[in-house]
């Protein structure tokens, strides 16, 4: 029996582990879920790997609390290269959970399409590896490293830690970073590029305590307008990053996002403008972009007639592969010191950073991943940049810089992934499993 055959076989047995896998509320560093849920979800990928040959699989504790899981498996050439398997089973929380159509824990399909959270990211990725291996059976012909973490939405950093000072243990020559996915429904691509990203607070203070805006406003500063100014001034009329030192100029060079598909896949409102001056993919893959996640205020409901002393908010600027997070980050806290009017008071705190990442697109892993999705597929594969940050590409490059890390997985732009409804397409599930075990039959020869 060929591949696609026996993974169209497999399909119904990843619904059925996939619905087990969503079933566990493994939400990482949260209050309103308990920790067992992700101890539960660990033991079920632990379990599920040592059925397939990992004979080692195991949990392991890392910095921040969260538990990885672990394991290799050899193959009949111990001088095949050796592939590192990627993913996590930590999700995101489910958030308002009456905007979902169907319970967020219970994989339920609808409209051919199977949601609950952690569907596509990054349970079906869980899936994904699960089903190629299967498919390959006992003819597996490279060696295997696991590594599926356990904090990845949390974005704490414990495997980031863990790996520098346990480097032997996700040591391989390509590294099959799948948290990432294809540019639509049936368009296969690779994830090349990464954005970085700093996270800050900005506080502005302007008086001691609030006054009376009828007595004093006027001549009193008001905290919340200066917030406002500083804010504003972030962006031009166009939509355009203003921050000084980063680059606003540069241009993507690989798979373009048409702006009517981008609309759709946004949910843009009819008659809204797009922002920026670039193109839709040079706006989100090639050029900085700043955020106003969050700001701390009276708000309007039940406020008084008084002048606000202090007000913050919380930005995040993501950045392109080639800029420094460092210098950016510098360039984004000048920017917010100099647009501060009245002299007003600021004052920063950095709640996290990450450097932006760009994958080798020239080596052999590449080219065996290139030939089988256009085999899986029948159509070439693309390039795609992200706008999220998957700081793990950075450490792991860093500690094996001779590895191919090459990013793929179950996504596509209508998996609503860490917003309700998320869901995966069970075509794209199989199609990309399929892609996985054709490139680890490929990589076998080409990848000494």
């Amino acid at each position: 029996m060929d591949l696609r055959a026996r993974i169209a076989e497999l399909m119904p047995r990843a619904r059925t582990e996939l619905a087990e896998l969503v079933a566990f509320r493994s939400v990482a560093g949260s209050s309103r879920f308990p920790p067992e849920e992700c101890h539960r979800a660990a033991l079920w990928v632990r379990d599920k790997f040592a059925e397939l040959g990992f004979v080692d699989s195991r949990l392991v504790d890392t910095s921040d609390g969260s538990q990885a899981v672990i394991g290799a498996r050899g193959c009949a050439d111990p001088g095949a290269p050796m592939v590192l398997l990627y993913a996590h089973y930590d999700v995101q929380p489910p958030l308002d959970e009456a905007a979902w159509r169907t319970p967020p824990f219970r994989l339920t399909e609808l409209g051919g399409r199977w949601y609950g959270r952690g569907a596509a990211d990054c349970k079906g990725n869980i899936l994904m590896h699960l089903t190629a291996l299967r498919a390959l059976g006992d003819d597996i012909p490279v060696n295997l490293r696991l590594v599926v973490e356990g904090s990845e939405e949390q974005g704490t950093g414990g495997l980031e830690d863990f790996v520098p000072g346990n480097a032997d243990l996700v040591r391989a020559d390509a590294m099959l970073i799948c948290d990432t996915g294809n540019a639509a429904v049936g368009l296969p691509a690779a994830t090349v590029s990464l954005r970085g990203m700093i996270d800050l607070t900005v506080t502005v203070e302007t008086l001691a305590a609030p006054v009376h805006s009828g007595m004093y406003g006027g001549a009193a500063p008001d905290a919340l307008a200066a917030l406002v100014s500083i804010l504003a001034s972030l962006r031009d009329s166009r939509g355009n990053t203003t921050v000084h030192g980063l680059d606003n100029t540069r241009r993507w060079t690989g798979e373009p996002y048409p702006p009517e598909r981008f609309r759709s896949d946004a949910g843009v409102l009819d008659g809204v403008a797009l922002l920026g001056e670039g193109t839709v993919a040079d706006m989100l893959w090639a050029r900085p972009a700043v955020t106003i996640l969050g700001i701390d205020c009276p708000p309007a409901r039940g406020s008084a007639a008084a002048i606000t002393p202090e007000a913050g908010a919380r930005l995040n600027l993501r950045i392109p592969p080639g800029t420094d997070p460092r210098e950016a980050r510098t360039a984004l806290i000048r920017h917010l010191h100099a647009a501060a009017p009245w002299h007003a008071r600021i004052s920063v705190r950095t709640q996290a950073t990450s450097a932006p990442f760009h994958t080798v697109t020239d080596g052999p892993g590449y080219q065996a991943l290139a030939t089988a999705m256009r085999q899986a597929y029948g159509r070439p594969m693309t390039t795609l940049g992200q706008g999220g940050s998957i700081p793990l590409c950075t450490v792991l490059a860093e500690t094996h810089p001779g590895a191919e890390i090459l990013l793929i997985g179950v996504e596509d732009p209508h998996a609503a992934i860490h917003a309700p409804n998320e869901s995966v397409d069970p075509c794209e599930l199989a199609t990309v499993a399929l892609a996985e075990s054709l490139f680890l039959r490929h990589y076998a020869t080409t990848g000494h």
